[in-house]
């Protein structure tokens, strides 16, 4: 190719004005930017004070007792209402909501038993993942009328000292007074205190009314700690009992 000549084009120099503004832009924007990021590593200390001096929550409680350590399901028989034998341990695989009577049933077990059913029946679809559990502690027989009601429950008789070993109510309470809450391994986990207040002529059998005598207020925190129980498991626990 023949030579040429070569152009050349000649810039003005910035001004200085210009050049101490661009400057100034570009510390500003430094500047902004460490402001930032020292922000977003000081939100939580931040949040944490605000939090504190600020909302001042309550910090929350269970209603319920944890039990440690936790007591698993020992291997010892029970007997079925129809007669069959089972081991305890053959529950494992659920959740289970667990109260402890006599046979005779007075109203202050048709309570908890009514109390049993309605948590489950208010856990929704979340109720499959839950048995109701009546464990009879003496050799009198259920009454024939009670039993319609028991149609969803599981109804086991067990040796009341051997039951001893494994359940215990709270200080000054009988173990009939609580609920009690076992995990799917068989780790009796969690005691509810008495959600029934008791009344005169307790020991007269109700003809109406089984809400008399519910601690309306107890049930509902009994009630918020198992859906809390179940929804910290949900990862791993499914409905219906597993293997």
């Amino acid at each position: 190719m023949p030579d040429e000549p070569l152009g050349l084009t000649v810039h003005s120099l910035p001004a200085p004005q210009e050049v101490l503004a661009s400057d100034a832009q570009r510390t500003a924007r430094g500047r902004l930017r460490m402001l930032a990021v020292l922000l977003v590593c000081a939100a939580p200390v931040i949040a944490s004070y605000f939090t504190y001096y600020v909302i001042r929550p309550e910090g929350r409680r269970n209603h319920g007792e944890l039990i440690e350590p936790q007591r698993p399901l020992p291997a010892i028989p029970a007997t079925a209402l129809e007669g069959q034998p089972v081991m305890l341990p053959s529950l494992k695989g659920q959740w289970l909501l667990v109260s402890v009577a006599g046979g005779a049933c007075d109203a202050a077990c048709e309570q908890q038993l009514f109390i049993q059913r309605q948590l489950r029946e208010g856990l929704g679809k979340d109720k499959e993942r839950v048995d109701w559990v009546w464990l009879v502690d003496d050799a009198r027989p259920v009454r024939e009328s009670l039993q319609p009601a028991l149609s969803q429950a599981t109804v086991l008789r067990v040796d009341p000292a051997q039951l001893a070993q494994w359940l215990a109510p709270s200080p000054g309470r009988r173990l009939s007074e609580h609920l009690y809450l076992v995990d799917p391994m068989g780790n009796w986990m969690m005691r509810f205190p008495a959600v029934t207040q008791p009344q005169p002529g307790d020991d007269a059998q109700p003809a109406a009314g089984v809400l008399k005598g519910i601690d309306t207020a107890a049930a509902a925190k009994t009630k918020r700690d198992i859906e809390r129980v179940l929804r910290a498991s949900a990862s791993w626990d499914l409905p219906g009992r597993q293997p």
